[in-house]
């Protein structure tokens, strides 16, 4: 596969504008000019990110030279042992034309105080420095490999081996302003080959999470047309794993079977959010491209949740693991929000604002599980300060059914279960239901807890906590381990977008110091193997994974720039953090 090398240094790159004024008039001129754009720019209030933004698309051409590589399988052009229909679903219709389709989702923000402006600012840039240290260290030492080794200084392969860290990050390169970086790694995007693996297998749910999405969204803020050309290729490829008799997507794609056309092998059960978190990614794709066929794959999926919802031991819910290749999404005995389940639901409401609310099942989807999640999901713990309002906290267990059908609530709950928080409080907005806001923020409010309970300032990876019948306190920490996840200050921010309550603010750089201080290495940071004592040097293991930039640090950037960046009302972000366009109607 060809490889975009970076350069050792930087000194080839074109000078700038002002360099190039060698005359000594043209740089008074351009100091002047420099002074003055300062002095208004200061006695406007400073620039907004959003306008930034805008300049950042419109700033001409890139400043690395594209050399596409188109890849070496044409995953357009694969004869499928099962075609798709020849009538394909189309993009359903928004309720009604012109604005207000949805309603409001962000709040209104008043004008902060030139103090307030200073402590943000200064918090952003702290998330970007780190940032940047982190993608200098990706560059160095890893560059258009998978995932960075931080202690070690190297890389690994982990997803196929197109550069998985790389297209993670590239919209957070943009939105936080790093626009040769991103350029760089545009240039490098365009050489890789999607015809090419390092492993036999390709995972669809990272694939098209981590890859796809993070072309897509990257495409949507820069409009680079070499974005878009690329996720068609690997949107391809992640359509022919729907090459099955019942058009049922595989979990795992075998890639030489793939390129041959002949049908792929459908594993017996799968976990629900693999199928469940292909929706949105393919139906941005069939947007984007005016293509209907990638929204029509997606609709089988839809269609056998939505028949299923109300068949399961929870109307509602669906268990964890189900089964495409008998199209079974009812049998189960264990329900949870948690891994395995969880961008199942979080996708519910993010395809409805995708759609404009255009989606009947898709909106009846949501409210189904919003329902069966508050009763029968979530509990209040027990904790010391039971009567602080900070304490006011929700915690989502799982539900476990024995083999005569009782259920027991496993008052059990894991980091990757605090997209709830966020996930309550965006559909609550959604379908302009307050009281769901104010669930989702006492869930968020709980993961907060757990952060702030452990020394480290770090929530682990799963813990357990008493219910109210029980003394108070959480009953142990089953996997102590921080490995850079998001989840948390994701709901943090959706909670501080939608309700502009200062808590959420403060709860994010409690969060980032602890998380920053907890993970740093020489070259960036690493996932910490125990964060229930607090050591001077706490174990870490070798290993930064993609989503600690492309989401983890860019939810804590978002969290501390102008709301007017990455607008709730203009974008929908999916499961990575990569943030769609909402279709203009």
């Amino acid at each position: 596969m060809p490889q975009f090398r970076p350069p050792t240094h930087r000194q080839w790159r074109p000078r700038s504008r002002l360099a190039s004024l060698t005359r000594g008039k043209h740089v008074l001129v351009a100091i002047a000019l420099c002074l003055t754009i300062f002095y208004l720019v200061s006695r406007s209030g400073g620039t907004s990110e959003s306008t930034l933004l805008e300049r950042h698309m419109n700033s001409g051409p890139p400043r690395y030279p594209i050399k596409v590589v188109k890849s070496s399988v044409d995953w357009g052009n694969i004869e499928y042992r099962h075609p798709p229909p020849t009538n394909l679903a189309q993009l359903p219709k928004p309720p009604r034309k012109g604005k207000g389709n949805l309603p409001r989702v962000q709040h209104k923000f008043k004008k902060e105080s030139a103090a307030a402006r200073a402590t943000r600012e200064a918090r952003r840039d702290a998330v970007l420095r780190l940032t940047k240290k982190c993608w200098d260290s990706y560059r160095r030492y890893a560059w258009m490999q998978d995932a960075l080794l931080p202690l070690s200084k190297g890389g690994t392969q982990q997803f196929s081996g197109w550069a998985a860290t790389l297209v993670d990050s590239l919209d957070t390169l943009w939105i936080m302003g790093l626009r040769d970086e991103f350029d760089e790694a545009v240039a490098a995007v365009a050489e890789i080959d999607f015809g090419s693996s390092t492993s036999p297998l390709v995972n669809i749910f990272e694939t098209n999470i981590r890859y796809l999405g993070g072309l897509m969204a990257a495409y949507d803020l820069s409009g680079r047309g070499v974005l878009l050309q690329k996720a068609v290729e690997l949107g391809d490829l992640i359509y022919g794993g729907f090459n099955t008799m019942d058009r049922m997507p595989v979990d795992n794609i075998n890639f030489e079977a793939a390129k041959e056309g002949t049908g792929l092998l459908m594993e017996p059960h799968v976990v629900s959010a693999s199928p469940g978190t292909l929706t949105l990614e393919l139906t941005r794709l069939s947007q984007m491209t005016g293509d209907p066929k990638y929204y029509d794959a997606i609709t089988g999926i839809v269609d056998l949740f939505y028949r299923g919802q109300n068949q399961t031991a929870v109307p509602g819910l669906f268990p964890m693991f189900v089964s495409m290749a008998h199209l079974d999404v009812t049998a189960g005995n264990t329900f949870t929000l948690g891994g395995c389940a969880d961008s199942l639901y979080e996708y519910f409401p993010k395809m409805h604002a995708l759609l404009l609310g255009g989606h009947a099942q898709i909106a009846t989807l949501t409210r189904g599980f919003l329902d069966a999640a508050k009763r029968n999901l979530f509990f209040r713990p027990m904790v010391p300060d039971s009567t602080s309002p900070e304490a006011d906290i929700l915690i989502s267990g799982n539900l476990n059914f024995d083999p005569d059908g009782n259920s027991r609530l496993d008052p059990e709950t894991e980091h990757l279960t605090c997209f709830i928080g966020g996930t309550f409080a965006l559909a609550g907005r959604l379908f302009q239901n307050e009281q769901d806001v104010a669930v989702g923020a006492r869930l968020a409010r709980g993961c907060v807890y757990a952060y702030r309970a452990f020394p480290t300032g770090m929530m682990p990876e799963r813990l357990n906590m008493y219910r109210p019948h029980l003394p108070k306190g959480f009953t142990t920490a089953k996997d102590p381990r921080y490995i850079l996840r998001p989840e948390a200050i994701e709901s943090v921010f959706y909670l501080w977008r939608i309700t502009g309550d200062m808590e959420w603010q403060e709860a994010a750089w409690d969060m980032f110091q602890a998380v920053a201080r907890g993970t740093a290495t020489e070259t960036g940071s690493a996932a910490v193997l125990d964060v229930t004592e607090d050591k001077p040097n706490l174990p870490l293991d070798d290993y930064m994974e993609s989503f600690w930039i492309a989401e983890t640090l860019k939810y804590f950037y978002l969290v501390f720039s102008s709301p007017d960046l990455i607008s709730l009302d203009k974008y929908v972000l999916n499961t990575e953090a990569h943030p769609f366009l909402l279709p203009q109607t």
